[in-house]
C-alpha cells in the first residue's frame, strides 16, 4: 500500500506490524487486527494463524482470488501462503493453548491500566460466541491490542477500571492506538510513542487513567 494515503484503521495496523519478528507465529484478531496481514514486510519470514484452522494466512485477496471457502476467523475471504495448511478447530486451539503463538494482536473495548482486557462483549447485545480471544490472552506470549484511542462518542477506551466483562486479567503487554503507543508495566502506564498530529499533552488528555511520561518517548512516531 505504498504510495496510498492509509485509513485510520490502517495505520494502526502498519505501526502494529512492526511488533512482529521474523520467525514469529502470530495470531490476528477480528477487525483491525487482520488488516496487519496486508502490511508484512518482505524481509520477514511469518506465519499467521486463525483460530478456524488455517496456518499460513496470506494478504486479503483481489477480486480475482477471492475463494468463498478460504476465510479467516472473522469470516472474512483471505488467501493463504505457500505450505499453508488446514486444520480442525481442535487442533487450532492446542496450538493456542500449548504456547505455541508468539504474538496475538487483537481488538478491545477496553484496556485497564492494569492490562486487563475487554473486548468479547457488551451486555443486553447479542453476540454469536466469546470467539478465541479467552484463549489467546492466556496462551500467547505477548499480547498487543490494537483499537481508536476513543470510542464514537469521544469516551476513552483505556481506563483507570474495565467496566466491561474482561476477557483476562493483567494480559496486555503493549497498546496502540490512532493516537499513541503505550506500554503495560509494573509501575502504570508508559507513554511510548505519539503519533503524528498529536502530543504528549493530548494523549494523557484522552486517556482515562494516569499515563507515565519521560523524555525517551518518540513524537511523530508513526
Amino acid at each position: 500500500m505504498s504510495g496510498e494515503k492509509l485509513t485510520v484503521r490502517e495505520r494502526i495496523a502498519r505501526r502494529a506490524e512492526r511488533e512482529i519478528q521474523s520467525g514469529f507465529y502470530v495470531n490476528l484478531g477480528i477487525g483491525i487486527p487482520t488488516l496487519v496481514a496486508s502490511f508484512i514486510s518482505a524481509d520477514k519470514q511469518v506465519v499467521l494463524q486463525s483460530e478456524n484452522g488455517l496456518l499460513g494466512i496470506g494478504p486479503y485477496p483481489s477480486p480475482e482470488e477471492v475463494d468463498p471457502d478460504l476465510i479467516n476467523a472473522g469470516k472474512e475471504t483471505v488467501t493463504a501462503i505457500t505450505g499453508a495448511s488446514f486444520f480442525s478447530s481442535a487442533e487450532s486451539f492446542a496450538m493456542i493453548r500449548g504456547g505455541h503463538i508468539d504474538l496475538a494482536i487483537l481488538g478491545a473495548m477496553e484496556v485497564s491500566a492494569e492490562g486487563d482486557l475487554a473486548n468479547w462483549m457488551i451486555p443486553g447485545k447479542m453476540i454469536k460466541g466469546m470467539g478465541g480471544a479467552m484463549d489467546l490472552v492466556h496462551g500467547a506470549k505477548r499480547i498487543v491490542v490494537v483499537m481508536d484511542h476513543v470510542s464514537k462518542d469521544g469516551a476513552p477506551k483505556i481506563v483507570e477500571s474495565c467496566t466491561l466483562p474482561l476477557t483476562g486479567k493483567r494480559v496486555v503487554n503493549r497498546i496502540i492506538t490512532d493516537r499513541a503507543v503505550i506500554d503495560v508495566t509494573p509501575e502504570g502506564l508508559r507513554l511510548a510513542e505519539v503519533a503524528r498530529g498529536f502530543t504528549a499533552s493530548d494523549i494523557e488528555r484522552d486517556t482515562g487513567a494516569a499515563l507515565l511520561t519521560d523524555g525517551q518517548m518518540l513524537t511523530d512516531a508513526f
